[in-house]
């Protein structure tokens, strides 16, 4: 009570007396602070007690007057006194000793404000760097203290001021010399040794050239304070003067001391208080995306970030639940790091482990960005990390296992996490983790050499229906991904050579049939037996195509090897037969209704693929190898087979496989093309297409219709009840057959509107 009445008065004293020059006010305060160490004999009273924050605000005002008064980058006498005088290292030891009590989070304050409202660089400085520098290791020392909040602020203000000049990292990148220099117990580190060092070198341990400086007035102002720098300094005393005593520096180091910024950040992300822990977040955030390479380098090799990152990715996997809900999974609200506050009481959609999940996806988006806004060598250091101590040593044992409880859930937490990855450096390795890095073609003799990859294709194939699903969904969000070695992966490398082609030289008498408008080996579909019912009403007639398509040559085949649009489009449009066929009976359902999709999807398939400079024609035949034996890979492998079964397999089954091939289709790549809307090319012997295996369902199909009586209006009802036209009634026979052939038809008329849509674009200039 009685320092507070002092208080007041002494601001009345103040506000009466006549105003002094700013230097010697200034001088006045800190003069104040240091005579209260002298005289004052009881250091137990708390600092708030004193006078000592009035008279550190006052400083901090009459720099901000004094910065105000003059022209832009011009230091003043008061600014020149507090760096010539090292007021800054004096209130650092202050604050490492916290007399009295509460002294470092004034001390703290201070240096935020200081910081933060001066608008000339400081930084540079060496008698603001070197303190700060210090400051910054008594930083996250403990955690939950009551100087968290200031410490926080402290850091995120430094790291503020780095983002605004990132040269200026390369003051806080600390020799190991020195940090070396402190591991014995015999060598200490004291103030007076610091004080005696070379006024010219740097934290790094190394001499700063005059050229490295930010600005040529900076460098002037270093060599003039070297001189002054030599000179003693009335106001520093040392911890025996003030009657203070205080634990050196460290007598060990702890690994990786070099970035103490980053270290000391590090160790804040694990405070309790979630505020400061995003704060820090924050901070890390800002120093990770520094373009210097030395802080980037420094960042993943001499502090433990890598290790936070992995680390809790691993921690908060291992705390979710065994089993999850594959579809609570999915329908997660989006999550953001630092913004994953949930409360169970106030959400209504709550479910067992929603927590554990929010706070794992919240954690990898965080990981996500990070590395999304790191400098390339820290972003490629912090990716590789995360592949190998989270997804290989975390995730990959969970995705081998056989439970099938455990399989889809870990499957649909892949899956989640594909969907919500963002960062190329980081998709790269998780494409990595995936599929492996192979290139070259595949053989059916070595499709396990990536054991991961075999194991989800053949979970697209597995005994659980939800397993296959959630694996397939897994691998479609994975082809929309934008990285090149994704379908090069699964299915380029394997067309590469196009061996599925049977390569007949023409003859002069096939080049003469070329000429007068036909394809040598080519049958018509009309001439085909499977479509020899076929009637005019199945087909889109030359009219409309004129209409619908770009002009249509008179030749069977187009210089650049396509065969007209129009064929390939009935080709798909006639495959399956009339008595198989349901969707004219509905409104709504045609072919049409497929082509404004298609030609959206196409073109996000474009502009995602335009940088991998695909080539715009198919390899040319001569210079392929096509005595090479053909395998269309494991994953077309395992597609092909689930289309064939397409008939006998589940609804929901056959809408996933066919969404996978659709959207295989969709890429502009002309190999793809060929191969899969291509049912004109000349297949070599045992080969085959996605055509040639549909061809070989609609045979299979024809021959089981004649079983099954009333087949065309059982096959109508299913499609009005899958459309919601009709209520459900009695089960009614055969119904995944049924359900099969209604998949079958809509996804032939897909894949004859990604046929023309394709060809639309390609001969459009």
């Amino acid at each position: 009570m009685f320092s507070k009445l002092t208080s007041i008065l002494q601001h009345a004293v103040e506000a009466l007396a006549p105003s002094l020059p700013l230097q010697e006010d200034f001088v006045y305060h800190w003069k104040a602070i240091t005579h209260y160490y002298i005289e004052t004999s009881d250091d137990k009273a708390p600092v708030t007690d004193t006078n000592i924050p009035s008279h550190l605000e006052q400083m901090l005002d009459i720099l901000l007057q004094e910065e105000n008064e003059r022209e832009s980058g011009e230091t003043g006498p008061c600014m020149e006194y507090l760096l010539h005088h090292k007021i800054l290292e004096t209130l650092y030891t202050l604050g490492k000793a916290d007399c009295p009590p509460g002294m470092k989070q004034q001390v703290l304050a201070f240096y935020t404000k200081l910081l933060g409202r001066i608008q000339q660089p400081l930084l540079p400085h060496i008698n603001v760097h070197r303190p700060v520098q210090k400051l910054i290791r008594l930083c996250g020392e403990v955690l939950a203290t009551p100087t968290e909040n200031e410490e926080i602020q402290f850091l995120c203000i430094v790291c503020a001021k780095l983002k605004e000049d990132p040269y200026l990292v390369n003051f806080f990148l600390e020799s190991k010399l020195k940090a070396m220099a402190s591991k014995g117990s015999a060598s200490v580190i004291t103030e007076d040794m610091l004080k005696g060092q070379d006024s010219l070198t740097t934290d790094t341990g190394q001499a700063v050239q005059p050229e490295e400086m930010p600005s040529a007035a900076g460098a002037e102002h270093m060599e003039k304070e070297d001189d002054l720098l030599q000179q003693a300094d009335d106001l520093s005393f040392s911890m025996d003067e003030l009657n203070v005593t205080s634990s050196p520096e460290s007598s060990t180091v702890r690994p990786n001391q070099d970035y103490n910024l980053v270290n000391s950040l590090l160790n804040l992300t694990k405070s309790p208080d979630g505020r400061i822990a995003v704060k820090a977040c924050e901070g890390l955030m800002l120093l990770v995306s520094l373009p210097e390479p030395a802080a980037a380098k420094c960042l993943t090799q001499s502090t433990c970030l890598c290790e936070l990152l992995t680390d809790r990715l691993a921690t908060l996997y291992k705390a979710l639940p065994q089993s999850l809900d594959p579809l609570d999974i999915e329908t997660v609200e989006a999550i953001n790091w630092g913004l994953d506050s949930y409360s169970h009481k106030e959400d209504a959609s709550a479910f067992p482990g929603k927590r554990a999940l929010i706070s794992f996806l919240s954690w990898f988006d965080y990981c996500d960005q990070l590395i999304k806004e790191a400098q390339k060598t820290a972003a490629v250091a912090m990716a590789k990390a995360v592949r190998e101590r989270f997804f290989i040593d975390v995730m990959e044992p969970q995705l081998m296992q056989t439970s099938e409880i455990g399989i889809l859930t870990s499957t649909a937490l892949l899956h989640r996490i594909v969907r919500q990855v963002t960062s190329d450096v980081l998709l790269q390795e998780i494409v990595y983790f995936i599929l492996g890095e192979h290139r070259e073609p595949e053989t059916l003799a070595d499709i396990n050499r990536h054991p991961l990859r075999h194991r989800l294709i053949e979970h697209c194939d597995h005994i659980s229906d939800e397993i296959s699903i959630m694996t397939l969904r897994m691998f479609e969000h994975l082809l929309q991904k934008p990285n090149e070695h994704i379908l090069y992966n699964l299915v380029l490398r394997n067309l590469e050579e196009r061996n599925y082609m049977e390569y007949k030289p023409l003859s002069q008498e096939d080049k003469d049939v070329v000429e007068n408008g036909q394809i040598a080996g080519a049958v018509d579909l009309e001439e085909d037996p499977l479509f020899t019912d076929l009637s005019p009403d199945n087909t889109l007639s030359t009219q409309e195509w004129l209409s619908a398509s770009p002009p249509v040559s008179p030749e069977h085949s187009r210089n650049d090897g396509k065969t007209e649009v129009h064929k390939i489009v009935n080709s798909f449009l006639c495959l399956v037969p009339d008595e198989a066929k349901s969707s004219y009976h509905v409104e709504g359902t045609g072919y049409d209704t497929y082509l404004r999709d298609a030609h959206r999807q196409f073109r996000d398939y474009c502009v995602i693929c335009l940088r991998w400079e695909w080539p715009g024609s198919p390899r040319s035949l001569e210079k392929c190898n096509l005595e090479a034996s053909f395998f269309e890979g494991h994953f077309l492998k395992v597609l092909f087979e689930r289309m064939g079964r397409i008939l006998d397999q589940p609804y929901d089954v056959n809408l996933q496989v066919t969404s996978v091939l659709s959207k295989l289709s969709l890429f502009p790549h002309p190999h793809i093309h060929e191969y899969l809307l291509d049912p004109y090319v000349n297949l070599a012997s045992g080969c085959r297409s996605l055509f040639s295996v549909i061809v070989r369902v609609v045979g299979d199909l024809m021959v089981r219709i004649q079983r099954i009586p009333d087949f065309t209006p059982k096959l109508l009802l299913v499609r009005k009840r899958l459309l919601g036209l009709e209520p459900e009634g009695p089960i009614i026979d055969h119904m995944t057959l049924l359900e099969g052939v209604i998949v079958l038809e809509e996804f032939c008329k897909e894949l004859a509107a990604i046929a023309f849509v394709k060809y639309h674009a390609s001969s459009t200039p």
